[in-house]
């Protein structure tokens, strides 16, 4: 939660990571009680405001009149859940209730006021009410219950005296902590900063997720094809599965089994895997992108914004592919890291960039390949670094020349498995015959070795 700060203090961003519980069963169950006892309040506030509108009277959407009606109802309504536990409710009802009142305003008429119940709620913590220290924290609870201690399964990587708020969550079956943290702008010595004079442009794509096009003809290309790879191995097994319980799937209205409850469940952790590894190569790549402009002290990143391109109708096929490349994570991602390093990003319009020259502006059709090549001009270059020259040129950065004096080539995503030789990924076909090498299976069936043959073959070899 930001707090008040002086103002010759030095600035900070406020970052969050996630980190898994390692409890025991006991642990557990009470965890989880305390996730359905936030739902237990946030059934409350409904039913309240229920009633409220029955009896056509103003809704109670206020944080504090809310935390008021909480301490009327008295201690022990809501189980272990202790008071700052049930006001992150409250705070997280009452944000909820004014942001779509602030999108309404605005002429959204599809945004809608909170009203569905939830089983289990998010709770949140924050500094001064729990206690984080060696891989341990201690979760609040209600005044007589025994303390809550539970483990965590990997290093944050903030301080402790960083850490402003802890957040209990239930994802894909498993407990989750949100740990948010202060975290301190990056500071350079003198003549060393990032110069906002220098302007750089990104292009945002799916076979590269970010190409940059720097002053003095410099380029940086992020290779994400071992995304794209997962995304499709992905699809490939999630149509597998399905088509392997489609017999016993149960009907609409009718309840499922514990063999399908089963599948579900296995289903909903494949998900929940697939998206961290997507993400966590996103956040490589802006890294990377981060690290490379910081080198040559560039101020000023101007993003393309593509976003435009999701609500066009291009095929089931393509429009997967636009599902997929999770434009709005790449931007987020980007920004949270070019804040970090007092980078300044702006967005800009980049329609048209792929397909105008920069040399003569005008129209070229869309290539085969990557590289463009202007039939006026005879202008030829890389067509997403070109892209990104156009845009950097829209936000005053100029352009870079046909040729770049230099391109950095860097892949995303190498901790996925099927990239490293060592790491096969599971959900591709085993080797034919245990051959190996990269071209192993692909080839037609290899004849059997007859069987005097090699008996004869191992009596030479023995010989």
């Amino acid at each position: 939660m930001p707090r008040r700060r002086h103002p010759l203090s030095p600035k900070v961003v406020y970052r969050t990571a996630r980190a898994g519980l390692r409890v025991t069963r006991g642990q557990r169950r009470r965890l989880l009680g305390l996730l359905v006892s936030g739902g237990d309040v946030w059934a409350c506030v409904l039913e309240l405001n229920a009633w409220r509108r029955a009896r056509q009277d103003r809704p109670l959407i206020c944080y504090q009149k809310l935390c008021r009606e909480l301490a009327a109802s008295g201690p022990g309504c809501f189980g272990e859940l202790d008071t700052e536990g049930a006001r992150s409710v409250l705070r997280r009802y009452s944000d909820a209730w004014f942001a779509t009142a602030k999108r309404r305003n605005e002429g959204d008429r599809t945004a809608r006021f909170p009203r569905r119940r939830r089983a289990l709620m998010p709770l949140r913590w924050y500094h001064g009410t729990f206690t984080l220290g060696g891989g341990r924290l201690r979760i609040p609870v209600a005044r007589g219950r025994p303390p809550l201690w539970v483990r965590l399964d990997r290093h944050l990587p903030y301080p402790p005296e960083q850490i402003r708020s802890v957040t209990l969550v239930y994802d894909a079956g498993r407990l989750w902590v949100d740990v948010t943290a202060e975290v301190p702008v990056t500071t350079y010595p003198a003549g060393q900063e990032p110069d906002p004079a220098q302007v750089a442009g990104v292009d945002l794509g799916i076979i590269h997720p970010y190409a940059v096009a720097g002053p003095d003809g410099q380029g940086l290309l992020v290779s994400g094809r071992a995304i794209r790879a997962e995304h499709r191995m992905h699809l490939a097994d999630s149509k597998n599965r399905r088509k392997a319980v489609t017999r016993r799937a149960p009907r609409p209205g009718q309840k499922g089994s514990r063999r399908w409850r089963h599948y579900r469940h296995r289903q909903r952790l494949a998900e929940a895997r697939h998206r961290r590894r997507v993400r966590q190569a996103q956040h490589e790549a802006a890294k990377t992108v981060i690290t490379w402009a910081v080198d040559r002290r560039i101020g000023a990143l101007a993003v393309g914004d593509p976003r435009g391109v999701l609500n066009v109708q291009a095929g089931r096929r393509h429009n997967q592919r636009t599902r997929d490349w999770r434009i709005g994570h790449l931007i987020t991602a980007l920004t949270d890291k070019a804040q970090v390093a007092g980078i300044s990003l702006s967005l800009v319009d980049e329609r048209g960039t792929s397909s105008t020259c920069p040399a003569c502006a005008s129209r070229v059709p869309k290539p085969p390949g990557r590289v463009l090549a202007c039939p006026a001009c005879q202008f030829t270059g890389h067509r997403d670094l070109t892209a990104a020259a156009s845009i950097a040129a829209r936000a005053g950065g100029g352009t870079t020349p046909a040729i770049p004096a230099s391109v950095t080539h860097r892949r995303a995503g190498a901790h996925l498995p099927g990239v490293a030789p060592s790491r096969r990924d599971p959900r591709r076909r085993a080797h034919h015959r245990g051959a190996r090498g990269p071209l192993a299976g692909t080839g037609p069936p290899q004849p059997a070795t007859p069987k005097l043959a090699r008996e004869s073959l191992a009596t030479r070899r023995g010989a």
